[in-house]
Protein backbone atom coordinates (compact mmCIF):
# COMPACT_ATOMS: atom_id res chain seq x y z
CA UNK A 1 0.00 0.00 0.00
CA UNK A 2 2.35 2.70 -0.95
CA UNK A 3 0.87 6.36 -0.02
CA UNK A 4 -1.03 4.71 3.55
CA UNK A 5 2.07 2.90 5.36
CA UNK A 6 0.60 -0.71 6.45
CA UNK A 7 0.62 -1.16 10.27
CA UNK A 8 -3.13 -0.32 10.95
CA UNK A 9 -4.23 -1.71 14.65
CA UNK A 10 -7.99 -2.19 13.37
CA UNK A 11 -10.84 -1.16 10.85
CA UNK A 12 -11.60 2.44 12.62
CA UNK A 13 -7.43 3.33 12.20
CA UNK A 14 -7.76 2.23 8.34
CA UNK A 15 -11.00 3.43 7.63
CA UNK A 16 -10.18 7.70 6.89
CA UNK A 17 -7.43 6.21 4.36
CA UNK A 18 -9.49 3.58 2.22
CA UNK A 19 -9.53 4.02 -1.74
CA UNK A 20 -12.52 3.57 -4.18
CA UNK A 21 -10.75 1.16 -7.19
CA UNK A 22 -10.13 2.92 -10.10
CA UNK A 23 -10.67 6.39 -9.22
CA UNK A 24 -8.66 6.55 -5.78
CA UNK A 25 -5.57 8.64 -5.08
CA UNK A 26 -3.75 5.43 -6.00
CA UNK A 27 -5.25 4.57 -9.46
CA UNK A 28 -5.07 7.80 -10.19
CA UNK A 29 -1.11 8.00 -9.81
CA UNK A 30 -0.83 4.75 -11.59
CA UNK A 31 -3.27 5.82 -14.31
CA UNK A 32 -0.90 9.15 -14.79
CA UNK A 33 2.35 7.31 -14.84
CA UNK A 34 1.74 4.41 -16.59
CA UNK A 35 0.43 7.52 -19.39
CA UNK A 36 3.66 9.33 -18.79
CA UNK A 37 6.41 6.48 -19.58
CA UNK A 38 3.96 4.25 -21.99
CA UNK A 39 4.19 0.87 -19.56
CA UNK A 40 2.30 -1.42 -17.17
CA UNK A 41 1.99 0.16 -13.69
CA UNK A 42 0.73 -1.72 -10.47
CA UNK A 43 0.89 -0.65 -6.85
CA UNK A 44 -0.70 -2.25 -3.66
CA UNK A 45 -3.85 0.40 -1.72
CA UNK A 46 -6.26 -0.43 0.71
CA UNK A 47 -9.37 -0.92 -1.03
CA UNK A 48 -12.84 0.43 0.01
CA UNK A 49 -15.46 -2.17 0.01
CA UNK A 50 -18.80 -1.66 -1.71
CA UNK A 51 -21.59 -1.44 1.17
CA UNK A 52 -22.55 -5.29 0.77
CA UNK A 53 -19.33 -6.15 0.92
CA UNK A 54 -18.91 -4.56 4.46
CA UNK A 55 -19.54 -6.83 7.59
CA UNK A 56 -17.80 -8.26 10.71
CA UNK A 57 -15.98 -11.46 11.24
CA UNK A 58 -15.17 -13.02 15.20
CA UNK A 59 -11.76 -13.29 16.34
CA UNK A 60 -11.49 -16.83 14.43
CA UNK A 61 -12.32 -14.97 11.00
CA UNK A 62 -15.46 -16.19 10.99
CA UNK A 63 -18.41 -13.51 9.44
CA UNK A 64 -20.50 -12.98 11.97
CA UNK A 65 -24.17 -13.35 10.71
CA UNK A 66 -26.91 -10.46 10.42
CA UNK A 67 -24.12 -7.66 12.07
CA UNK A 68 -23.15 -5.57 9.46
CA UNK A 69 -21.42 -2.42 9.69
CA UNK A 70 -22.22 0.76 7.90
CA UNK A 71 -19.64 3.89 6.77
CA UNK A 72 -19.71 5.95 10.05
CA UNK A 73 -20.59 3.08 12.55
CA UNK A 74 -17.01 1.93 12.04
CA UNK A 75 -15.24 1.26 15.64
CA UNK A 76 -13.43 -0.95 18.24
CA UNK A 77 -15.45 -3.82 19.42
CA UNK A 78 -14.43 -7.85 20.27
CA UNK A 79 -15.30 -8.48 16.79
CA UNK A 80 -13.49 -7.31 13.50
CA UNK A 81 -14.93 -4.90 11.48
CA UNK A 82 -14.20 -6.43 7.80
CA UNK A 83 -14.33 -2.28 5.73
CA UNK A 84 -11.80 -3.12 3.09
CA UNK A 85 -9.10 -5.46 0.83
CA UNK A 86 -5.61 -5.23 0.96
CA UNK A 87 -5.85 -4.81 -2.98
CA UNK A 88 -3.31 -4.27 -5.92
CA UNK A 89 -4.51 -2.54 -9.19
CA UNK A 90 -2.99 -2.38 -13.05
CA UNK A 91 -2.61 0.04 -15.61
CA UNK A 92 -1.58 -0.13 -19.12
CA UNK A 93 0.48 2.06 -21.12
CA UNK A 94 -2.82 3.98 -22.64
CA UNK A 95 -3.01 4.97 -18.60
CA UNK A 96 -6.87 2.53 -18.57
CA UNK A 97 -6.98 0.01 -15.93
CA UNK A 98 -6.08 -3.16 -16.64
CA UNK A 99 -7.45 -5.07 -13.85
CA UNK A 100 -7.01 -5.79 -9.90
CA UNK A 101 -6.09 -7.97 -7.09
CA UNK A 102 -7.08 -8.68 -3.60
CA UNK A 103 -4.67 -10.41 -1.46
CA UNK A 104 -5.35 -14.12 -0.36
CA UNK A 105 -3.48 -15.32 1.98
CA UNK A 106 -3.64 -12.52 4.57
CA UNK A 107 -0.83 -11.58 7.69
CA UNK A 108 -2.59 -10.67 11.18
CA UNK A 109 -2.03 -7.22 10.31
CA UNK A 110 -4.71 -7.70 7.56
CA UNK A 111 -6.87 -9.65 9.47
CA UNK A 112 -7.74 -6.65 11.64
CA UNK A 113 -9.63 -5.01 8.78
CA UNK A 114 -9.53 -7.11 5.43
CA UNK A 115 -11.84 -9.01 3.64
CA UNK A 116 -9.44 -12.07 2.13
CA UNK A 117 -8.81 -12.39 -1.74
CA UNK A 118 -10.54 -15.09 -3.74
CA UNK A 119 -7.74 -15.96 -5.50
CA UNK A 120 -4.22 -15.38 -7.73
CA UNK A 121 -4.33 -13.79 -10.46
CA UNK A 122 -3.15 -13.44 -13.89
CA UNK A 123 -3.18 -11.21 -16.92
CA UNK A 124 -2.47 -11.61 -20.38
CA UNK A 125 -0.24 -9.10 -22.03
CA UNK A 126 1.61 -7.94 -24.59
CA UNK A 127 5.50 -9.40 -25.67
CA UNK A 128 7.21 -9.18 -23.86
CA UNK A 129 5.85 -9.54 -20.70
CA UNK A 130 2.99 -12.56 -22.13
CA UNK A 131 1.27 -14.09 -18.67
CA UNK A 132 2.19 -12.07 -15.61
CA UNK A 133 0.88 -13.25 -12.23
CA UNK A 134 0.04 -10.61 -9.32
CA UNK A 135 0.55 -11.56 -5.78
CA UNK A 136 0.88 -9.42 -2.26
CA UNK A 137 3.69 -10.23 0.77
CA UNK A 138 1.88 -13.06 3.05
CA UNK A 139 0.58 -14.60 -0.87
CA UNK A 140 3.65 -16.62 -0.38
CA UNK A 141 3.01 -18.15 2.81
CA UNK A 142 0.49 -21.17 2.53
CA UNK A 143 -3.65 -20.27 4.11
CA UNK A 144 -3.61 -21.02 7.81
CA UNK A 145 0.26 -22.28 7.81
CA UNK A 146 2.92 -22.15 10.45
CA UNK A 147 6.46 -21.92 8.80
CA UNK A 148 9.18 -24.76 9.11
CA UNK A 149 11.90 -23.40 6.90
CA UNK A 150 15.90 -24.54 7.64
CA UNK A 151 17.96 -21.41 8.55
CA UNK A 152 19.45 -19.61 5.60
CA UNK A 153 22.84 -20.41 3.98
CA UNK A 154 25.69 -18.64 6.22
CA UNK A 155 23.26 -18.26 9.29
CA UNK A 156 23.31 -19.74 12.82
CA UNK A 157 21.65 -23.21 12.29
CA UNK A 158 19.89 -22.56 15.72
CA UNK A 159 18.40 -19.51 14.66
CA UNK A 160 14.86 -20.14 13.26
CA UNK A 161 13.31 -18.35 10.40
CA UNK A 162 10.74 -15.04 11.26
CA UNK A 163 7.18 -15.56 11.46
CA UNK A 164 5.90 -14.47 8.70
CA UNK A 165 2.58 -16.24 8.68
CA UNK A 166 -0.98 -15.64 9.47
CA UNK A 167 -1.73 -16.13 13.12
CA UNK A 168 -4.60 -18.66 12.70
CA UNK A 169 -2.46 -21.83 11.99
CA UNK A 170 -3.82 -24.95 11.63
CA UNK A 171 -1.61 -26.97 9.62
CA UNK A 172 2.21 -27.23 8.82
CA UNK A 173 4.86 -26.56 5.86
CA UNK A 174 7.65 -28.53 5.35
CA UNK A 175 10.38 -27.82 2.57
CA UNK A 176 9.77 -30.74 0.90
CA UNK A 177 6.29 -30.75 0.91
CA UNK A 178 4.80 -27.80 1.25
CA UNK A 179 2.12 -26.97 0.35
CA UNK A 180 3.15 -24.41 -2.52
CA UNK A 181 -0.02 -22.75 -3.33
CA UNK A 182 1.80 -19.79 -5.73
CA UNK A 183 4.40 -21.49 -6.61
CA UNK A 184 2.07 -24.27 -8.32
CA UNK A 185 -0.76 -21.41 -9.56
CA UNK A 186 2.11 -20.06 -11.53
CA UNK A 187 3.18 -23.21 -13.10
CA UNK A 188 -0.42 -23.90 -14.01
CA UNK A 189 -0.90 -20.89 -15.79
CA UNK A 190 2.29 -21.09 -17.60
CA UNK A 191 3.61 -17.80 -15.35
CA UNK A 192 5.90 -16.00 -17.59
CA UNK A 193 6.25 -13.00 -14.55
CA UNK A 194 5.29 -13.17 -11.01
CA UNK A 195 5.27 -9.79 -9.06
CA UNK A 196 5.31 -9.38 -5.43
CA UNK A 197 4.03 -6.63 -3.72
CA UNK A 198 5.48 -6.74 -0.33
CA UNK A 199 5.47 -4.97 2.84
CA UNK A 200 7.87 -7.82 4.46
CA UNK A 201 9.34 -7.48 7.90
CA UNK A 202 13.07 -7.88 8.44
CA UNK A 203 14.74 -11.29 8.69
CA UNK A 204 16.17 -10.49 12.62
CA UNK A 205 19.19 -11.72 11.17
CA UNK A 206 22.03 -9.06 10.31
CA UNK A 207 19.59 -6.34 10.96
CA UNK A 208 22.41 -4.75 13.58
CA UNK A 209 25.57 -5.09 11.50
CA UNK A 210 26.55 -3.36 8.05
CA UNK A 211 25.17 -5.97 5.93
CA UNK A 212 23.89 -4.40 3.06
CA UNK A 213 20.82 -6.54 1.92
CA UNK A 214 18.45 -8.93 4.09
CA UNK A 215 19.67 -12.40 2.73
CA UNK A 216 17.58 -14.08 4.54
CA UNK A 217 14.72 -13.46 3.50
CA UNK A 218 15.54 -13.58 -0.01
CA UNK A 219 16.29 -17.19 0.88
CA UNK A 220 13.07 -17.60 2.67
CA UNK A 221 11.18 -16.11 -0.66
CA UNK A 222 12.93 -18.26 -2.98
CA UNK A 223 12.51 -21.38 -0.71
CA UNK A 224 8.78 -20.84 -1.01
CA UNK A 225 8.88 -20.78 -4.41
CA UNK A 226 10.82 -24.03 -4.66
CA UNK A 227 8.46 -25.83 -7.34
CA UNK A 228 9.47 -22.75 -10.45
CA UNK A 229 13.45 -24.23 -9.56
CA UNK A 230 14.18 -27.40 -7.93
CA UNK A 231 16.01 -30.37 -9.16
CA UNK A 232 16.45 -32.31 -6.18
CA UNK A 233 20.19 -33.87 -8.19
CA UNK A 234 21.41 -30.16 -8.50
CA UNK A 235 19.74 -27.75 -5.66
CA UNK A 236 22.20 -25.54 -3.75
CA UNK A 237 22.20 -21.74 -3.42
CA UNK A 238 22.08 -18.89 -5.72
CA UNK A 239 23.56 -18.28 -8.94
CA UNK A 240 24.31 -14.50 -9.68
CA UNK A 241 23.61 -12.51 -12.94
CA UNK A 242 27.15 -13.76 -15.18
CA UNK A 243 28.24 -16.87 -13.51
CA UNK A 244 28.56 -20.14 -15.46
CA UNK A 245 24.96 -22.22 -14.92
CA UNK A 246 23.94 -25.39 -16.18
CA UNK A 247 21.63 -25.44 -19.27
CA UNK A 248 18.51 -24.09 -19.56
CA UNK A 249 16.00 -26.62 -19.06
CA UNK A 250 12.61 -25.44 -18.34
CA UNK A 251 10.23 -22.70 -18.64
CA UNK A 252 11.49 -19.72 -16.86
CA UNK A 253 9.31 -17.49 -14.32
CA UNK A 254 10.68 -14.20 -13.80
CA UNK A 255 10.17 -12.76 -10.20
CA UNK A 256 9.85 -9.22 -8.82
CA UNK A 257 10.08 -8.53 -5.66
CA UNK A 258 8.97 -5.17 -4.78
CA UNK A 259 9.49 -4.70 -0.27
CA UNK A 260 9.34 -1.50 1.24
CA UNK A 261 12.10 -0.66 4.09
CA UNK A 262 11.99 1.89 6.69
CA UNK A 263 9.79 1.50 9.99
CA UNK A 264 6.23 2.13 11.03
CA UNK A 265 4.37 1.54 14.48
CA UNK A 266 7.62 0.09 15.89
CA UNK A 267 7.94 -2.60 12.65
CA UNK A 268 11.05 -2.37 11.03
CA UNK A 269 10.64 -3.94 6.89
CA UNK A 270 13.54 -5.61 5.15
CA UNK A 271 13.69 -3.45 1.75
CA UNK A 272 16.11 -6.02 -0.39
CA UNK A 273 13.83 -5.72 -3.85
CA UNK A 274 15.08 -8.10 -5.96
CA UNK A 275 14.70 -9.86 -10.06
CA UNK A 276 14.52 -13.22 -9.58
CA UNK A 277 14.79 -16.13 -12.63
CA UNK A 278 13.76 -19.49 -11.66
CA UNK A 279 13.47 -22.03 -14.34
CA UNK A 280 11.99 -25.46 -13.96
CA UNK A 281 14.06 -27.89 -13.16
CA UNK A 282 17.53 -25.89 -13.02
CA UNK A 283 18.53 -26.58 -9.45
CA UNK A 284 18.81 -23.35 -8.14
CA UNK A 285 16.99 -19.19 -8.68
CA UNK A 286 19.24 -17.05 -10.73
CA UNK A 287 19.64 -13.30 -8.83
CA UNK A 288 20.14 -10.64 -11.32
CA UNK A 289 19.99 -7.62 -8.87
CA UNK A 290 18.80 -6.43 -5.01
CA UNK A 291 18.41 -3.70 -4.00
CA UNK A 292 19.56 -2.66 -0.44
CA UNK A 293 17.63 -3.02 2.99
CA UNK A 294 17.81 0.63 3.02
CA UNK A 295 17.46 1.43 -0.36
CA UNK A 296 14.64 4.09 -1.83
CA UNK A 297 14.99 4.91 -5.58
CA UNK A 298 14.31 3.67 -8.85
CA UNK A 299 16.14 0.73 -10.29
CA UNK A 300 16.03 -0.21 -14.52
CA UNK A 301 16.53 -3.97 -14.68
CA UNK A 302 17.29 -6.10 -17.46
CA UNK A 303 16.36 -10.33 -16.79
CA UNK A 304 17.96 -12.09 -19.65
Amino acid sequence: MIFTGYMFPNAHSIHPYLEDPRNGSTSRFCSDLALSLRCYVTAGFPERLSPDEIGVKDATGTPVAGDNSVEGEVGIRNEVDIVGANSAVLYGPDGCWVGGYRKTNLFKTDLTWAKAGTGFTTFQLPAPLHTVTLAICNDLNVFNSTSHLPPPQHADPQKTSPPQSPTQTTSSWTLKEGPYELADYCIAQKTNLLILLDAWLTSGESVHDEEEHDWHNVNYWAARLRPLWVNEGVEGGFVEDGDITEPDVGDETVVVVCNRFGEENGESFAGTSCLLSMRRKSGRPKLFEAMGRREEGVRLWTAG
